[in-house]
């Protein structure tokens, strides 16, 4: 499944690799089924989820958040809480279920990890260009 691909690629360039259970594949892998739960709003915020996830956050009252994960300064933590929050519910069960956890652990892991993967697709302080698949600036993230 292309979750599953994504979670791969995403666990490797937060640094997990393919190994050790709870490191940088477990935060790819729950970053990977959100994103993929995500994908077709996504397609329409410039062809790929990220883009989507960003601008919800942002509607949700985390701009200041989101903004620091893409500009080039430090980056500012989010809660749990507001992850779930943030998200539709059915899009956090979905992701729960996929990373066989409860919603609030998924909302938890989403809110450690995401600040990192936004901030290493984003190494310029921008957004992609529409049009770039994720897997593509995954790719070019993780040399």
């Amino acid at each position: 499944m292309a979750g599953n691909d994504l979670g791969g690629l995403l666990g490797g360039l937060l640094g997990g690799g393919g190994q050790g259970g709870t490191g940088g594949s477990g935060a790819g892998n729950i970053l990977g089924a959100l994103l993929g739960a995500l994908g077709g709003g996504g397609q329409a915020a410039g062809g790929n989820p990220l883009g989507g996830l960003l601008d919800m956050l942002t509607k949700s009252g985390l701009m200041d958040q989101a903004q620091s994960w893409i500009g080039t300064g430090e980056n500012k933590p989010v809660s749990g809480e507001q992850i779930a929050q943030a998200l539709p519910g059915d899009t956090l069960q979905e992701v729960a279920a996929q990373a066989g956890v409860s919603q609030q652990e998924a909302a938890d892991q989403i809110a450690q990890h995401l600040p990192q993967a936004v901030d290493k697709l984003t190494p310029g302080g921008e957004l992609p260009q529409p049009g770039a698949s994720l897997e593509d600036l995954i790719k070019q993230q993780s040399f």
